[in-house]
Order: C-alpha cells, then sequence, then structure tokens
C-alpha cells in the first residue's frame, strides 16, 4: 500500500503540490494564532475559599471556619488534595483537584459544597471563592511611584481607579494590590468621659451606625415635573462623625466630638510592599484567568495601562517591576534561532553530501512543510507554543529528513547504473518505492519510541507533554511527506547532471576509511562482539557517577528571594528587614530592579503570613553581568550578603516557585512534611528534622516553621465574677472587639471609595497589660461600668500564628535548600540520617516532598511505561523485517546507543533529570531507525547477490554473503552517514545555545548527541558482523530476502 501510495504521488504532482500548500497554509494559520508562553502551564486545578475573619487569632479561625470547610471539601468529587491556612484574621482553603478536571466544573462543585458548610460558620463570616485563576498567574507586577502622593492616596489610587480599569482587560482574573495604606476612619473614645456621661461603647457603635445611611422617598410631581425624592445621610468625612449625636444630657446634645477623637488612620496592615530600597510603594498585581494567552494577556494590559496613565494625577508614573512577556520572548527567541540554525545546517549538509543543488531542495522544502503541519495540529489541539513545544520540533528537526535524504541518494544511485533510454520518473519511483515502506517504518518507530513521555503525570506530565505531542507531530507529517510529497518533488528536482557517486570527494574519503574497519571486522567477528561487550560494560562508570534531579533549574531571568523570620515580627520590624534586603541586593551591578513583599496581597492566591517575605529580582541582560559571573555564582553573592540573625534564607525563581507551592506546597527543592495530632509536638519534631538535616553535606539552609512561636495576650473571662456582676461571655467579647479590636462599625461611601470607621480606645489604654485590665470598662445591665480586670484574667503565652493543615490533618513544614549536589542523593543521605537519629512517636509521620516527589513519581511511571513501549517497537520492527533475528540485530544498536549517552552526560557534569530521559527515550527511536537502514541495505545487497547466484546455476557462497556485506554496508556509506549526519547537525545548535529554555534542551540534546555518536560508530561495524554470523548459520531464501 505504501508503495503504491509513493507511485500515486509521483505520478501526480500537481495534486500533491496543491494538498501541501492547504497544509501550509493550515499551518501558517496555526502558528500565528497559538497561545504564547515561556513554559507550559504547569499548576493542578485549584479552587480557592478565602474567608475574613477580623481579629479573630489563628487558631479561632481554625477551629471556627478553615475545619469546618476542609472537613467539608474532603468529600469533593476528584478533590486530590485539600489544605487549609489559617492566618490572622482570615482563612484560606485550597482544593487541588485530579489532572484534567475542568476547572469551572470543580468551581461548581466546590460551591455546591461550601453552601452547606456555610451553616456551620459564625455569624456574619462569608467565605467566597478566589479568582479563576491558573497557579502561576501573576504574570505582571507594576508600582506607582512619584512625587505628590502619599502612600494612602497611592493605595487609594491603586485600589479605587487602575484596579477597575485593569479588571476589564481580556484574559484578567484579577487585579490584586499591597503595599502602602489603605485609609480608615477611626473614633478613639475617652473610657473616662465615656463613664461621666454613662454612655456605653456598644451605644457609640450604634449610633454611628444609624447615622450613615441613604434612603430613597420613591417620586412627587411638582409643576408638571416628576422629582425624585432622597434621604440624604452618608458620612462624608471627619466633621459629620464628630457630629453624630449620642444623648442627651439636660438639654445639652453629646456629640462623639465629646467623648472621642476622630482622625484619619491607616488600616491595619498584612502586607507590606517595598521597591528598590528606596522605601514602600503601593504595587498592583494582575493575575491572569486560567487558560488564557500570557503574552496576549500582558500585551493587552500594557495597553491599557497606557491609556489609564493620562488619567493620573501629574507626576505619578507606572513602574512594571516583574513582566512576564519578557521571560516569553527570550525564551522564543531562544528557540526559533535555534530553529533556524538547525534548518540551515540540514541544508548545507544535504548539499554537501548529494553536491546537487536541486536535489538538496527537496529535503529542504520537505522540512518547513513538515513544521507548519505540526503547528497546524497544535493550534487544532489547543497545545501552545512554548519552549518545551518548541523543544520537541527543535530535536525532531534531523530525524525529519531522514527519508528525503535516504531517497534521493537512493535516486541519485538508480539514474547513475540505469540503463540509457530509461524513464527517469520511472527509474525514480522504482528508487523511491525501494527504500520508502522501511523508511516509513522506521519514522514510525521514532514516533512510537516517545510514548513513554504521554504517560508522565502531574507536573512532569504538564511540562513534557507538549514536547512529546510536538516531536510526535513532526516526525509524523515528515513520515506522512516521505510518501506523498517527497516523491513529488523528486520528480521535480532530481534531473539535469547528477556527478556520479564515485566523484563525490566526501563519498571516496568515507569509503576510504570505512573499507579497512570492515573488512577487518569480518575477519575477527568474535573479537568485536567482545571489545562491543567490554565498551557496554565500562559505561557502568559514568551512570555510578551521575546524580539524579527532577529538572534542571530553568534561568527565567529572574529571581525570587524568600527569607523567613521567626514569628512575632511586627508590622514595622518587617517594614524595616524587607528595605535593608532590597537596598543590599539594589547594590548588585546585575539587578535591574528589586521589589520586595512582606506579608500577603489582597488576593486568595497569596495566602503568605507576615513573617514571609517574596523579593522578585529582575536581572539585566547577562551580556552586562561582571564577567565570570553565573546565575549559580550571583545567588551564593547574594545569600552571602543577606545573612541576618533569625531569617532563614530561599532562592528560587517566580513561575517555579508558584508552580510548587501549588502542587506540593513546598517552595524549596526538598521538604518535610510532618503530620501528628498536635502542634506543639509536631514543632518539637520539626526542629529535631532542621537540625538532623543541616548536618547532611550539601544543605544551605533548613528551616522548620515556628508555628507555637506567636506572641499572645489571653483574656480569660472568670465566669463566678461575671455571674456576681449579671454579666455574661458575650458581653466581655464584645467589649474587647470593640476596644481592642477595632471592629469596624460602618463604612463610608465617598463616590467610589469605600472606608472603614472603626471605634477604639486611645493607645495608652491598650498598651499593656495593666492598662487594659484598668481603663477598659464593661457596660453593667444595672448601669455602671467594671473594669475588664474584675471580670477577666489577662496574661501573656505562646500560641500559633499560622495554623497549617493538609487533608484535615494539621502539618508542619521543614523547608531544604541545597547546592552543590544532586537531588536524588542528597534526599537519600537525608532520608537516611532522619530515619536513623528521631524516632517518630505513634500517631506522627513525615513525608518527602518538593521535587523529590515529582522525581520519584516520574521514575515510577516510567519504570513501568518504557518495557511496553519497548515491546512496540519490537512488533513493529517485526512487522517490518519479518525475522526475529533481524529484529534482535537492530535492537543490539539500543545498548549501544547508551554508551556515548551516558559517557557525554558525564563529561558535561549533567544529572539524570527527566529532561534527560527524554533525551534517551528520543535516541531509542533514532538508533533503531539507523539499525534499520543498515540492515535494509544489508538484505537488499544480498537479496541481489542471491539473485545472481541462483541465475547462474549456483548456491550462495561465503564469498558471496562477504561481497554483499562489503556492498550493503561500504558502498551504501553514504546515506546512512547523511542520516546521521543530519540529525545530528540538528541537535548541535542546542547544544551551544545559551537563553531561557537552553537548560532543558540541552540536557534533551546531549543523550541523544553522544548516543548517536556510538550509535552510529557501532551500528556500522557491529551489524554487519551479527548479520554475518546469523545469515552464514542460516540464510534466508529467496521468499524471505
Amino acid at each position: 500500500m505504501i508503495a503504491k501510495l509513493i507511485g500515486w504521488s509521483a505520478r501526480h504532482v500537481v495534486l500533491v503540490l496543491m494538498a501541501s500548500a492547504v497544509a501550509m497554509l493550515a499551518g501558517l494559520y496555526g502558528l500565528t494564532h497559538v497561545a504564547v508562553d515561556a513554559l507550559p502551564d504547569l499548576s493542578d486545578t485549584q479552587v480557592i475559599i478565602a474567608t475574613d475573619y477580623p481579629g479573630q487569632a489563628p487558631q479561632v479561625v481554625e477551629d471556627q471556619v478553615t475545619f469546618p470547610l476542609t472537613s467539608a471539601m474532603l468529600s469533593v468529587p476528584h478533590a486530590r488534595v485539600v489544605r487549609g491556612f489559617s492566618n490572622f484574621g482570615v482563612s484560606f482553603v485550597y482544593v487541588i483537584f485530579d489532572e484534567g478536571t475542568d476547572i469551572y466544573w470543580a468551581r461548581t462543585r466546590v460551591l455546591e459544597y461550601l453552601s452547606a458548610a456555610s451553616g456551620r460558620l459564625p455569624a456574619g463570616v462569608t467565605p467566597s471563592l478566589g479568582p479563576d485563576a491558573t497557579g502561576v498567574g501573576w504574570v505582571y507586577q507594576y508600582a506607582l511611584v512619584g512625587a505628590g502622593l502619599g502612600l494612602s492616596e497611592q493605595r487609594a489610587l491603586q485600589d479605587w481607579h487602575l484596579r477597575f480599569a485593569l479588571s476589564r482587560t481580556p484574559g484578567i482574573a484579577e487585579i490584586a494590590s499591597v503595599g502602602g495604606y489603605v485609609k480608615q476612619y477611626s473614633i478613639t473614645v475617652d473610657p473616662q468621659r465615656l463613664k461621666a456621661f454613662g454612655i456605653s461603647l456598644a451605644e457609640v457603635r450604634d449610633a454611628v451606625r444609624a447615622s450613615n445611611r441613604d434612603v430613597g422617598g420613591r417620586t412627587i410631581e411638582l409643576s408638571e415635573t416628576e422629582f425624585m425624592v432622597r434621604g440624604r445621610g452618608y458620612l462624608t468625612g471627619t466633621a459629620d462623625l464628630e457630629a453624630i449625636v449620642l444623648a442627651s444630657r439636660n438639654g445639652t446634645p453629646v456629640r462623639i466630638a465629646d467623648i472621642a477623637r476622630v482622625e484619619i488612620v491607616p488600616d491595619e496592615r498584612r502586607g507590606i510592599a517595598e521597591l528598590n530600597g528606596d522605601g514602600e510603594v503601593a504595587i498592583g498585581i494582575a493575575i491572569q484567568r486560567y487558560g488564557a494567552d500570557t503574552r496576549a494577556v500582558i500585551e493587552a494590559l500594557k495597553v491599557r495601562l497606557a491609556e489609564v496613565q493620562a488619567s493620573l494625577p501629574s507626576g505619578i508614573g507606572i513602574v512594571p517591576v516583574y513582566d512576564r512577556s519578557e521571560v516569553i520572548g527570550r525564551a522564543i527567541d531562544t528557540l526559533t534561532s535555534t530553529l533556524i540554525e538547525e534548518s540551515l545546517v540540514v541544508a548545507f549538509i544535504c548539499f554537501v553530501f548529494l553536491l546537487h543543488a536541486r536535489s538538496a531542495l527537496v529535503a529542504v522544502v520537505t522540512l518547513p512543510v513538515g513544521i507548519l503541519m505540526a503547528f497546524g495540529v497544535m493550534a487544532l489541539l489547543g497545545i501552545g507554543s512554548n519552549i518545551m513545544s518548541l523543544g520537541g520540533i527543535a530535536i525532531a528537526i534531523g530525524a525529519m529528513v531522514d527519508a528525503a535524504i535516504v531517497m534521493i541518494e537512493n535516486a541519485h544511485k538508480r539514474l547513475e547504473h540505469a540503463p540509457a533510454g530509461s524513464s527517469r520518473i520511472e527509474v525514480l519511483v522504482a528508487a523511491a518505492q525501494e527504500g520508502g515502506p522501511s523508511l516509513f517504518f522506521g519514522l514510525l518507530i521514532i514516533t512510537v519510541s516517545f510514548l513513554p513521555i504521554f504517560a508522565l503525570e502531574a507536573q512532569e506530565g504538564r511540562l513534557f507533554h507538549p514536547l512529546a505531542f510536538t516531536k510526535t507531530l513532526s516526525m509524523a507529517a515528515a513520515a506522512l511527506l516521505s510518501v506523498t510529497l517527497v516523491p513529488a518533488l523528486m520528480v521535480l528536482f532530481v534531473r539535469g547532471r547528477i556527478r556520479p557517486e564515485a566523484q563525490n570527494p566526501l563519498n571516496r574519503l568515507l569509503i576510504w576509511l570505512y573499507r579497512p574497519l570492515i573488512r577487518y571486522v569480518l575477519r575477527a567477528k568474535l573479537l568485536t562482539l567482545f571489545v562491543a561487550a567490554i565498551l557496554l560494560a565500562l559505561t557502568a562508570i559514568p551512570i555510578l557517577r551521575l546524580g539524579t534531579e527532577f529538572m534542571p533549574n530553568l534561568n527565567e531571568g529572574t529571581l525570587l528571594y524568600m527569607p523567613t523570620t521567626l514569628p512575632g515580627l511586627s508590622v514595622t520590624k518587617a517594614a524595616e528587614l524587607l528595605q535593608t534586603q532590597d537596598r543590599i541586593i539594589k547594590e548588585f551591578p546585575e539587578v535591574q530592579t528589586v521589589w520586595g513583599k512582606a506579608g500577603r496581597a489582597q488576593t486568595a492566591t497569596d495566602p503568605a503570613p507576615l513573617e514571609m517575605s517574596e523579593t522578585v529580582i529582575t536581572l539585566k541582560p547577562e551580556a552586562q553581568w561582571r564577567p565570570g559571573v553565573t546565575i549559580e555564582s550571583l545567588v551564593a553573592e547574594m545569600d552571602a550578603a543577606l545573612q541576618f540573625p533569625g531569617v532563614s534564607n530561599a532562592w528560587t525563581m517566580p513561575i517555579k516557585a508558584r508552580i510548587d507551592m501549588l502542587s506540593t506546597g513546598i517552595r524549596t527543592p526538598v521538604g518535610i512534611k510532618l503530620f501528628g495530632p498536635d502542634l506543639t509536638e509536631l514543632e518539637r519534631l520539626s526542629r529535631e528534622v532542621e537540625a538532623v538535616v543541616r548536618t547532611v553535606p550539601g544543605t544551605t539552609s533548613a528551616y522548620a516553621e515556628r508555628v507555637t512561636g506567636g506572641y499572645f495576650l489571653d483574656i480569660v473571662p472568670d465566669r463566678d465574677r461575671l455571674a456576681r456582676y449579671g454579666l455574661n461571655i458575650d458581653a466581655v467579647q464584645d467589649t474587647i472587639a470593640l476596644t481592642l479590636g477595632a471592629e469596624p462599625v460602618t463604612t463610608t461611601i465617598e463616590g467610589r471609595e469605600r472606608y472603614g470607621v472603626v471605634l477604639r480606645i486611645p493607645r495608652d489604654s491598650r498598651s499593656d497589660p495593666h492598662a487594659i485590665a484598668t481603663d477598659v470598662l464593661i457596660s453593667l445591665p444595672s448601669g455602671g461600668t467594671v473594669p475588664l480586670g474584675e471580670v477577666a484574667r489577662i496574661s501573656r503565652s505562646r500560641g500559633p500564628t499560622t495554623i497549617r493543615t493538609e487533608d484535615g490533618q494539621l502539618a508542619v513544614y521543614v523547608y531544604v535548600d541545597l547546592r552543590g549536589r544532586d537531588l536524588g542523593s542528597f534526599v537519600a543521605d537525608a532520608q537516611r540520617a532522619v530515619a536513623e537519629k528521631i524516632a517518630m512517636p505513634e500517631g506522627y509521620r513525615a513525608v518527602w516532598s518538593g521535587q523529590f516527589e515529582y522525581l520519584a513519581r516520574a521514575e515510577q511511571r516510567l519504570n513501568l511505561v518504557i518495557p511496553a513501549t519497548l515491546l512496540l517497537v519490537v512488533t513493529l520492527l517485526y512487522a517490518n523485517f519479518r525475522r526475529i533475528s533481524d529484529t534482535l540485530t537492530v535492537l543490539l544498536s539500543l545498548p549501544f546507543a547508551l554508551i556515548g549517552g551516558f559517557w557525554l552526560m558525564d563529561a558535561m557534569g549533567f544529572n539524570m533529570s527527566v529532561a534527560s530521559a527524554v533525551g534517551f527515550i528520543a535516541l531509542a527511536g533514532v538508533a533503531a531507525e539507523t539499525g534499520v537502514m543498515m540492515l535494509l541495505y544489508l538484505r537488499q545487497a544480498l537479496s541481489e547477490h542471491r539473485a545472481k547466484a541462483e541465475a547462474e546455476g549456483r548456491r550462495l557462497t561465503q564469498l558471496d554473503l562477504q561481497r554483499a556485506i562489503m556492498e550493503g554496508a561500504v558502498e551504501r556509506v553514504r546515506p546512512k552517514m547523511m542520516t546521521v549526519a543530519a540529525i545530528m547537525a540538528g541537535l548541535v545548535p542546542i547544544l551551544w545555545s545559551h537563553g531561557i529554555g537552553s537548560e532543558v534542551t540541552q540536557r534533551i540534546a546531549v543523550p541523544m548527541i553522544g548516543g548517536m555518536l556510538t550509535s552510529t560508530a557501532l551500528t556500522l561495524l557491529v551489524i554487519p558482523v551479527l548479520f554475518a554470523l546469523i545469515h552464514r548459520a542460516n540464510p534466508p531464501t529467496a521468499l524471505e530476502a
């Protein structure tokens, strides 16, 4: 069937060219319409439930909000893990779903279960769903800078002007704010004046609430005109608040101004932002919607920002502090330049070997058609353009022209030896049909060999599936073109004067080098096999030296510095520390901008406590760096300069950090999750683990969360004393919430802006336990007041500042950063050390997580799938050759390919990673194809010599067999070396590429290049020896041949 298709294509050139043109147009459409990003979206499907519970301690939030919600979410269908975070005044529940779950289906199911769980929450507490954002959705961040506006005005501009203007940008799920000050009206009452006027705090609260409302009075008609009636009563400023009447004493009104001080103050802050070490600023964060095209979203956002800029006050500017489109542009540029270099090198290889420009055009034209066909299918399947999908095309380019090269070379040879007067087209068709089916099977084997990549799951699957898809699509397109477009182009271009093979200087050189080698190995067959076996055994040396890692560090061009301090850090001290750190970082000449955030932004996608900082460091282009500075040495320098007591440093990159924190909850390469029923015991165990891990070689930092290190002022009511005064617990708690907690009383409406009004007592009356005990007064039912200290015990204590749960279990994390060691051996040593030195009590367990979790999962999956794929490759080989001996002969080229792959990896200093495993999988298919080609030519030559012997009426002799092997191996060395050279030439530009994404593609290319070197050498020498041994003992019949 394949031979018939080749013949049809060669005889219907116009139809084939028209079909190819249609395919190219479809590919061009796909090329211009695929989504573009630096990396595939590696985040899981997540739904976030955020619940504000202002003023409440983490333990209260956990008991009353987080635990009821997490326990309800455990039953949500397809929920893989449920993580709870209880911070001061806020609860977050992250529901992470199984791979492939539609995010909007997931949000619907969470809402169903949330409606049932809401009834178990405290009155007035309303949970809400977070934005429908991807886990890596922080795509653009900007700062408001300029003279003339304070931090309060900057934050107001961001919250009430920019946020609304930018939220309608297509693909934006949310515009979040952090930094600056949120304005608030504070009514600071004097307890003694309240007591003198006999007014309670509750009466003040109720009066303020009652004085802030507008109403409508329907309509009235005056002079044939309709007037709508409005009752205007909104509070508009401090003067209105001061004028609120609380009571009347002897005909004289008592206003708020008589018993309190009204002023504008900053709201309580749980997040701070700082820029370049110069001081605090207000920051806006653009969060991308799930499934949106990142580059298109950022471009649309920039257009909207330019429009809004004109409406800002004079002197105020918007400065980008993180722009992922720059990362995307550099990544795509790196891969695009690599693709162009590969195409040019492959075209040059074709011309050098053939010395016929028009014939080389067959391969040159076929390559872009195949690539565009791949892009067309990518757009159809919704696969975006990123460093992984483009990397799949990059590693396939050399193999895509294999069939064209072999068929053109065979056509040259057949035309050279064709009888005079033969039809050129018939000779070309016969040449294409001769090797076309086997070449088609060879390309099919390369395609099938990539199937294990599709079996990868979770993050590693989402990372490499685009590469596997594009590699498979490219090879499938090449296989289709090899039996359609290539024969048609051969008819068009393979004409004119074709230089005989014997006149090609490169071919003569190859034959001159190869002929004595093949003669020697055919005389010393067993010695050849013994030497090959020794070389294979020596591969154990680099294998034992190679370390393991999940993935090499991907240079995003931006660093993320994530220090963690001890609990209990004040907002003022956090701001001071953040500014100091940023100032130190900005002094490095490689740094362009640096902005830091302590605490959390106003978004459900950021549950960070105040003691956790994130500093985004945008680096200058590497050409502007100091000589000899690398990303690793720069991080080491910065880490050494940022050593502060009580601060644990961690270094990563923005995209990677978001992915890791969502997938495993761990922001460092290695993490240990401790689970158990008691937080105090968990913290003790975590500190022991931290101390043990610090002793493991390669550890740069180990930090166990200090979950019980927060400072608390406990006010415990005395129920007996309350009973004597006729009070209940609720009266005490209300007084605490009002006077100390600054509970919001009402909200002012000032145009589009909204600001809270709070009620509190003077700072002197709430600055220490004694003042609180004496100055906080509780109103009695019978009139009068009683000090809080008379009915409650006030004491200092320690407790959790953040409570973390996973699937309903209390959890404490230990974060471990390492440098100078591979991940696999480090974790093995750390696990051994922890197991030897720490005994886990009953009910407690430790789980190793982080990147190690991905690595273990990928290894487990590949160990199952690779053998199944090899079996499928064997089936395809047997379907092509119909002889088990020939099938096994080709398979022997696979272990020989491993020799060079492992030695070159060892020489380059690379660790074994999932990317390297992908390279070896790709190598297996290419190595099998070279074996198929060698066997194809040997079988063809043997068939011709057998036919000649039968025509002469004699049996095939050993001399005939040796001549057939010499002809099939030596005389056909040109097509074999052309394919190998084309494949390697397509990979070498990846090896010397330098830029974003090259870290991953190099790990894929190195095993392929090293493996092709040894596989080619041993295929040229060992397969002829095996062929001679097999066919001497059992030569095939004419039918089998």
